[in-house]
């Protein structure tokens, strides 16, 4: 614990501090930080960051997880916006995990799904996170195999 005359509180501390809200346009430093956290980033980035602040406006959701006005997590909808969606890019900072915080980014997501009435929900999860997407009501989508292009 932080001792008390710093004024700052543990992470631990502060999960209902945060507030998951929609986001339309996002601080690149932010998101930058966030991709690093989550081992997204690559050399390859540093030549073109501005990417980033293509993310937000163009997904069909993108939420938020804020302390005030730092950005600590993120998740995001690509969808038609009419018969299929898929979640991806669910992301918390190292010091906010194993709050629930990732479980409240899914959970407005799929709140947002499910008011505009579009029932099939992906997302492809990384190793070891079966049992945190199983307990949100997902399952492992059986006869099915992820596959990605690369040119």
């Amino acid at each position: 614990m932080v001792p008390a005359r710093t004024g700052h509180r543990h992470p631990e501390a502060l999960a209902d501090e945060i507030e998951i809200r929609p986001v339309h346009h996002t601080d690149r430093e932010q998101m930058v930080r966030l991709y690093k956290a989550a081992g997204w980033w690559t050399p390859e980035n540093d030549e073109n960051p501005e990417f980033v602040d293509r993310i937000a406006p163009g997904s069909y959701c993108f939420v938020g997880a804020f302390r005030g006005e730092h950005m600590i997590g993120m998740g995001r909808i690509l969808s038609d916006g009419v018969s299929d969606a898929y979640i991806q890019d669910v992301t918390v900072l190292p010091d906010y995990r194993r709050r629930g915080i990732g479980a409240r980014i899914i959970t407005a997501l799929v709140e947002k799904l499910r008011e505009d009435r579009i029932e099939w929900i992906g997302l492809v999860g990384e190793p070891g996170t079966s049992g945190f997407y199983k307990q949100l009501g997902f399952s492992e989508m059986k006869g099915s195999v992820p596959f990605i292009h690369k040119g």
